[in-house]
């Protein structure tokens, strides 16, 4: 129970703080977008918490004007995860970023407090124009000889953009290319799901210098790219053909009104001609209805927060006849709830004929998955330019799981390119390369122009020897690897980043240091599953494999992400030589969601050791269900068939390896 009241002029809420007791808390601050406004409560160490109960600002008709809870649905009790006095409802590191101007978080490592200011605690001019004295100095005077009115950072040239319309196929092409990009990655400094890897991005500043993009990433995206968790727009947007066909953000939005340039189909028809696109016999739905509206079935929406609905910026044609091959929402089954997915997918094909083109969902769907033939279909995905960059570069990063000698030459290729998104998928999925492959991959990305990237490559190497490497490489991963100290450094008031710089003290030899790095994660975000894995495997290099057991012990009742522990603490028993009980704990994390290839096959040989080959097969063959294709299982198979004398299925599955 949560009661907001008022002192005199002050605003207070009584509640459970973070050792959970009730206490009376001031409310520092309001902040928040339409429908949602946020409070923030001051705490000693400079934190400033968002409180987890909010207003719904929408009308009453509307639903609105009432307090709410973000998790209605959840016991949130103090110590969880998504309690309000935690870090994930920290202010300074989560919500200030994109919604102030001039921030500086000031995160002092060494004192563990906050010293954070702003210009200005909302989004103010200087967030999207950079700073403004020169501006003010035309304002007063606009005689004065200050090009684009005196703003350090103008888009004006994308109004030079001529559109004509393409009478046949009804949509506008842009005559000639202006700069574009700009506008799209200032805007994408906030409006995209990102982590913030180095301080002090100004407007216009080159996006990858200072922040690391998510890529199509599964508990992000649906494999064909659709919305899933809170992107905020810049991945969907990269995926589109507005984007492709020199459309940018101020098209549709005015950054200064907030409102859309149009309203209804307005908005779409400035490039869409309505007389062949705003029609019943494209839509087939009665004019004026929900249906007839372009954003419905081109831009769904999903709800975040509780109230606040957001629209996919991909713009994609609904695609129903994906929606059973790769378990994808389609706008269609959206409002036709009623009617299975065949009858969309059939529908559309009468009105529209089949789709033309194979989706790069299907390919990515395969990676996620290890279907068969995964790799060559990533492989396509990538050499296909007409495809989103972005696609490509999320079909770069998967592809590291499945190194062949072709691939691992495509991916080199890449590495030594110029393509800053594709050059990002091989940075951030560098960890799963083994250290025998990891530096022809990395040691190009050192030179990437992009601080970000770079710095990432750099980090994948740190745990190699590179003293053998020339003067010239060895000044590059110098560098770089400078930067990602300040980036995590940065960034340490994050259970991330505090692991990150411990896994770097273990690589080095100071494990005295990264446990305490380590500690300190644990500190801050008890619940945080790989401190734990990785505190225990420093435990283990030292031979204080019974240490590792009681943290891994401790870690289960504190973790949500229980399979990783699970594990561990079954490969801890193992060393100790009690197979007995580690199977138990194996078996949990081989069956655990959303699963992993390498805990099935792990759980499969140790029941092997203990004398179950059968049933180390049929956990195999199961495992082999939920990833089709995955080499590893594949090759537990063929061995273990072959050790009970079954050649002839040993061969079977040989030949899916081969």
């Amino acid at each position: 129970m949560s009661t907001f009241y008022r002192e005199n002029d002050a605003y207070f809420v009584r509640t459970h703080g973070p050792d959970g007791a009730p206490r009376d808390y001031r409310i520092a601050y309001t902040f928040g977008v339409h429908p949602l406004q946020q409070y923030l409560i001051e705490f000693p160490d400079g934190k400033l918490q968002a409180f987890s109960i909010a207003w719904d600002s929408r009308e009453k008709s509307e639903g609105g004007q009432r307090w709410f809870h973000l998790h209605p649905d959840e016991p949130i009790a103090y110590g969880d995860e998504l309690h309000w006095s935690g870090i994930n409802y920290n202010w300074n590191f989560m919500c200030a970023d994109c919604h102030s101007t001039g921030l500086q978080k000031n995160f002092s490592l060494a004192t563990q407090k906050y010293n954070t200011e702003w210009a200005e605690i909302h989004v103010g001019c200087e967030a999207c124009h950079g700073p403004g004295s020169r501006h003010l100095n035309w304002a007063q005077n606009p005689d004065l000889s200050l090009g684009n009115k005196g703003l350090s950072v103008s888009y004006s040239k994308r109004r030079q953009a001529v559109w004509a319309m393409d009478t046949e196929s009804g949509i506008a092409t842009l005559k000639e290319p202006v700069e574009t990009q700009r506008e799209i990655e200032t805007c994408a400094q906030c409006h995209a799901r990102r982590a913030a890897s180095f301080p002090g991005a100004q407007a216009g500043d080159p996006f990858l210098d200072h922040f690391n993009p998510a890529l199509l990433q599964e508990d992000l995206y649906h494999a064909d790219g659709q919305i899933n968790g809170e992107v905020f727009v810049y991945g969907s947007f990269l995926q589109s053909r507005m984007y492709a066909a020199g459309v940018t953000c101020s098209n549709c939005h005015n950054p200064h009104s907030l409102r859309l340039n149009a309203e209804g189909n307005g908005v779409c028809t400035q490039c869409h001609l309505p007389a062949k696109f705003d029609t019943s016999e494209h839509h087939f739905h009665p004019a004026g209805s929900t249906g007839a509206q372009c954003v419905n079935c081109h831009m769904p929406a999903k709800t975040y927060m509780q109230v606040d609905a957001r629209r996919d910026h991909s713009f994609r044609k609904p695609r129903p006849d994906l929606s059973d091959k790769l378990g994808t929402p389609n706008a269609c089954s959206g409002c036709h709830r009623d009617m299975p997915v065949a009858w969309a997918a059939e529908v559309l094909k009468e009105h529209f004929g089949s789709p033309k083109e194979r989706h790069f969902g299907e390919a990515i769907y395969a990676g996620r998955h290890g279907l068969p033939g995964a790799e060559d279909q990533l492989v396509a995905l990538i050499l296909d330019t007409s495809q989103p960059a972005i696609a490509r570069a999320t079909a770069t990063s998967l592809l590291t799981r499945y190194l062949s000698p072709a691939s691992l030459q495509l991916l080199q290729t890449i590495a030594q390119s110029d393509e800053p998104l594709l050059n990002l998928g091989i940075a951030q999925s560098l960890e799963s390369v083994s250290p025998q492959l990891r530096p022809s991959l990395a040691i190009p990305l050192l030179y990437s122009d992009h601080r970000v990237i770079a710095a990432m490559a750099a980090n994948s190497l740190s745990g190699l020897v590179t003293r053998d490497y020339p003067p010239a490489v060895q000044n590059q991963f110098n560098r770089a690897m400078k930067d990602y100290l300040e980036s995590e450094t940065f960034n340490a008031d994050r259970p991330e980043s505090l692991s990150n710089l411990a896994a770097l003290h273990a690589q080095r030899g100071n494990r005295k240091q990264a446990e305490a790095f380590y500690r300190r994660a644990l500190t801050v975000a008890p619940f945080y599953t790989p401190a734990y894995v990785n505190l225990a495997d420093v435990y283990r290099t030292e031979g204080r494999e019974r240490e590792a057991e009681i943290l891994l012990r401790q870690a289960l009742d504190k973790v949500r992400a229980r399979s990783p522990v699970e594990h561990a603490l079954g490969l801890s028993l193992v060393r100790q030589k009690r197979l007995s009980d580690a199977l138990p704990h194996l078996r949990r994390a081989a069956e655990g969601q959303p699963g992993s290839p390498r805990y099935i096959y792990v759980y499969a040989i140790a029941l092997n050791d203990s004398g179950n080959p059968q049933q180390a097969i049929a956990v195999l063959e199961q495992g082999l269900k939920r990833f089709p294709g995955n080499r590893e299982i594949l090759g537990g198979l063929v061995a273990l068939l072959r050790s009970q004398g079954n050649l002839s299925l040993a061969e079977q599955y040989q030949e899916q390896l081969n």
